[in-house]
Order: C-alpha cells, then sequence, then structure tokens
C-alpha cells in the first residue's frame, strides 16, 4: 500500500547532476561547514551546501572563504555565494568552480542585517533587475550547474518570488529553492509553504522548499503545500544530522526512523568535533564547534528523557571548557549521565 511518503518521493537533476533522493540540508552560516556537511551527507542526505561564501572575500583570499567553499569529500560538492556586484558574483564563481565545486548556488534568501546592509542576501529582492544582473553574470561564467535561494520576498507588500524565480529559470537557473518567509519576517511566525505554490506555477525546473522542516510530517505537509520536488532541512538538522537522510527515506518507504541510539549520537558528535578542530584550528575550531556541542547534547537529552535542570547542569560543564581534552572527557560523562553507558 502506497504511504503519503512514498507518494510524496521525486528524483530530480539540478542540470546534469543526478540528486540520489530528495531531503537537502541547507547552507547555515557558521554550521555547515566541510566536517558538518561531511557527516549530513554520509548519513542519507541527497545533498549538502556549502556555509554562504561572499564572492569579495574569495577573491581576496580570506582564509575563512576559502574554507567556506572547501570540498567536504562526500557526494557533490554545492557552494553557496552572495554578493552584489556582478563583476564579483562572476570572478567569485570562477574561483568556486576551480576549488572543485559541482553546482554554485546565488543566496538571496539571507535576512541578516549585515547581509541585507551590504545590499546582498535577500535585500536584492527588493531590486530585480540587480538581482537578474547578479544571476546573468554568474550563469554566464561558468559551466557548471547554477542555483537559487530566496525568500517569499522583502515584505508581506513585496511577494516577488514567482517572478524571481520565471527569470532566473529564463537566464538559465536550474533548480530554485524558497524559505517560505519574508525577509522582514527573520525566523519569526511559521513558514508558509502554501505560499510557493505560486512559485510551482511560474517554473519547470525543480523546487525545493525551505522553512520550518523539522518532522516526517513536517516533510510531507510541506511537500504537498507548495507543490515542490524536495525539502530543504535547516535548523531541524542542528544536533540531529541523521534528520535529512531519515527523512530521505522515509519520503521513499514511509518509514519513520527513532532517532539514533545515545551511543551512536556520541560517536557521532565526538568525531565530528575533532573534525572541527583540525579543520578549522584549536583557537577557532573551539568556538566553532561549541553550538554543536550544545545542539547534540539537547538532542541527546531528548532521546532519553533528561530533566531540563539536568540537561542545564550538563550543557554548562561542557561548553564552558576551554580545553580540547578537557571538553571531551565532560561530553562523555554528560552521555553517560543522560544513559549511554558506551560513552566512556
Amino acid at each position: 500500500m502506497e504511504t503519503e511518503g512514498s507518494r510524496s518521493a521525486r528524483t530530480f537533476c539540478i542540470g546534469d547532476v543526478a540528486v540520489p533522493n530528495n531531503a537537502l540540508l541547507a547552507p547555515m552560516a557558521g554550521v555547515t561547514d566541510a566536517p558538518f556537511r561531511r557527516l549530513v551527507s554520509r548519513l542519507g542526505a541527497g545533498l549538502v551546501i556549502s556555509e554562504m561564501t561572499a564572492s569579495d572575500a574569495l577573491i581576496e583570499g580570506r582564509r575563512n572563504a576559502v574554507l567556506r567553499v572547501e570540498a567536504h569529500g562526500e557526494g557533490t560538492h554545492v557552494v553557496q555565494l552572495a554578493g552584489c556586484e556582478p563583476r564579483w558574483m562572476a570572478e567569485g564563481a570562477r574561483i568556486a568552480r576551480d576549488a572543485g565545486a559541482q553546482i554554485l548556488d546565488i543566496n538571496m534568501g539571507c535576512p541578516a542585517k549585515h547581509v541585507a546592509s551590504r545590499q546582498s542576501g535577500s535585500a536584492l529582492m527588493r531590486d530585480l533587475d540587480h538581482a537578474m544582473s547578479l544571476i546573468e553574470a554568474t550563469v554566464g561564467a561558468v559551466d557548471i550547474p547554477v542555483t537559487l535561494k530566496m525568500r517569499l520576498g522583502w515584505d508581506d507588500r513585496s511577494i516577488n518570488a514567482p517572478e524571481l524565480a520565471r527569470r532566473a529559470q529564463d537566464a538559465g537557473v536550474r533548480m530554485i529553492t524558497v524559505h517560505g518567509r519574508t525577509r522582514c519576517q527573520f525566523y519569526t511566525g511559521s513558514a508558509d509553504w502554501a505560499a510557493v505554490r505560486a512559485v510551482r506555477d511560474s517554473i519547470r525546473i525543480p523546487l525545493v522548499i525551505n522553512g520550518d522542516i523539522r518532522s516526517f510530517d513536517d516533510a510531507d505537509n510541506a511537500l504537498h503545500a507548495s507543490g515542490a520536488d524536495a525539502v530543504m532541512v535547516g535548523r531541524g538538522a542542528q544536533g540531529r544530522p541523521w534528520l535529512p537522510g531519515q527523512m530521505a527515506r522515509y519520503l521513499v518507504t514511509g518509514r519513520r526512523e527513532s532517532a539514533p541510539a545515545l551511543a551512536e549520537q556520541f560517536t557521532m558528535i565526538a568525531a565530528l568535533y575533532d573534525e572541527m578542530l583540525s579543520h578549522h584550528g584549536i583557537r577557532i575550531g573551539l568556538r566553532h564547534a561549541r553550538k554543536h556541542l550544545g545542539w547534540a547534547l539537547d538532542a541527546a537529552a531528548a532521546t532519553a528523557g533528561v530533566a531540563v535542570e539536568t540537561l542545564r547542569r550538563w550543557r554548562g560543564s561542557v561548553l564552558t571548557s576551554e580545553c580540547p581534552d578537557d571538553a571531551r572527557n565532560r561530553l562523555a560523562e554528560a552521555y553517560d549521565a543522560f544513559g549511554c553507558g558506551a560513552a566512556a
């Protein structure tokens, strides 16, 4: 008997790149570095996208920008670029391609004030002609597929995602992702998946729905409401790197997998922690990995049914550690306290 999940499952290609399933990991600044993308890809996500990389910083060779476009070593390498000048977007696209990118994603969805104030990210949805100049420059600069991520519009009075999507498709963009909020909403309220249906009606290329997709039911409902070909999981994967892969399998089989056992969760976060320290260096890596440790503890506590006060105490112990060895030991102790039994 066909399940709702299996009815939702679709396969698709981005240009000539086949995507193995329709559950993707969203690009998230400060989160989706190469170690995290590698883990999520290994756990079954159909596609993982790099952190947003400023095209001008990449051209200048800034270390953090170069790290952001580094291949994660699993599956298709997708780099997301942001910028406000066509020539820099074109040159950044060429640099990312030469670094091994197989797909380039253009960011027109980031709502952060420091991005929008530079007329980049979601601010570009206030001037579609300028937005199109960036898209055309990027598409024209490289021979690999280019995709676009956007919001519904700048605010409720300017819902122009369908127009931008149609124009982007005509310019050669091969996939559109829409977060179901306006820029002025930031992350408040709820994502409006049904509003993305107008984008579906305006384009023929693959469409991905993003925003508030944290469960199997969310995936079903978002696909049904929007008519999209795939879901993109963002904050729902924080602390739960297994979630996109589980959703991918659910959309094929209808089977709802539980969170991994605590011992498996511990193994994942301990390995991720070490990889992040190696990738970023100890000084930056300690700060960068701390948020992942916190999210992992939240997920472990939810799996084990740990009381809020117990979680808060162990969070404080682990996240205040300034020494890698100390952090590893405290993390193991926390998982043992949660009932892991195999973390030591």
